[in-house]
């Protein structure tokens, strides 16, 4: 089971985007069965059948194992990984599409896609994965926010020109500067 899985499909939103199927996604992080799935869930086993076939053929789940129960066949189906994101490209843009400079929201959220489309192709498999994230919050006062992005950009520049050299692995850094929301406070 993958940890992330980078949803580009069509047909795989329109699987994920069901409040019962994301219910059945939920329960089926471990392997179960329809008929154990239908008893968590309080469905019958021919409903929830029926959104696993949905899922499995939008890749979101598979069989992974069959069992005899009295003599009838059942299949035991596990999620193909912990969580899921849904890449913003499947809903595509509103209105006509502006030019983006580097201090646009716009450039932003095709950033983030970028970022969401390489860490969920990453190999997790691989013994190891050197990575780092960081986060943090800042707080400029809005007559010192120009200098503060133009030092952020100049040590950023540094790092680029200090370690852009052609020898090496190649590492992807991505750095997001923006509001943040009374919302999430």
């Amino acid at each position: 089971m993958k940890d992330v899985e980078y949803l580009d499909r069509l047909d795989q939103a329109e699987a994920l985007l069901k409040p019962q199927r994301v219910d059945v996604l939920r329960q089926l992080a471990e392997p179960r069965s329809c008929t154990e799935v239908a008893t968590v869930l309080d469905q019958t086993p021919q409903r929830v059948y029926y959104h696993v076939k949905r899922l499995v053929e939008a890749g979101l789940v598979k069989q992974v194992s069959e069992r005899k129960v009295r003599a009838v066949s059942e299949g035991v189906y596990q999620a193909t990984a912990r969580s899921y994101w849904l890449s913003p490209g499947l809903v595509g843009r509103l209105g006509p599409r502006v030019a983006r400079d580097e201090l646009s929201l716009g450039y932003l959220v095709d950033l983030m896609e970028e970022v969401q489309a390489d860490v969920a192709a990453l190999d997790r498999t691989a013994p190891e994965l050197p990575s780092i994230g960081v986060s943090g919050e800042i707080r400029v006062a809005p007559e010192r926010r120009q200098e503060f992005l133009d030092e952020l950009k100049t040590t950023l520049q540094d790092l680029f020109t200090r370690y852009g050299g052609a020898e090496g692995d190649a590492f992807k850094l991505a750095v997001a500067c923006y509001p943040k929301g009374d919302a999430r406070d």
